[in-house]
């Protein structure tokens, strides 16, 4: 049962990562190898956004299972 709460740890962990990114407009995860086809694909501005919604959705999957397992 401990694994469930390391992998929910993990999404919700990553997805606020992302959401920060977005917010701050941090220069290390934007110009980052694995975000390039995203931002050069969508321009700056829109993979802001793209990540942020991403990153939400992992919170709320980590928050999901989290309510789901607990009961």
């Amino acid at each position: 049962m401990i694994v469930h709460y390391i992998i929910q740890s993990v999404f919700v962990i990553t997805g606020s990562i992302s959401v920060m990114a977005a917010i701050f407009n941090w220069n290390w995860f934007f110009n980052a190898q694995n975000s390039q086809f995203v931002v050069s694909y969508l321009g700056r501005n829109y993979s802001r956004l793209f990540y942020a919604l991403v990153g939400l959705l992992m919170i709320g999957t980590g928050i999901y299972f989290y309510t789901e397992t607990s009961l």
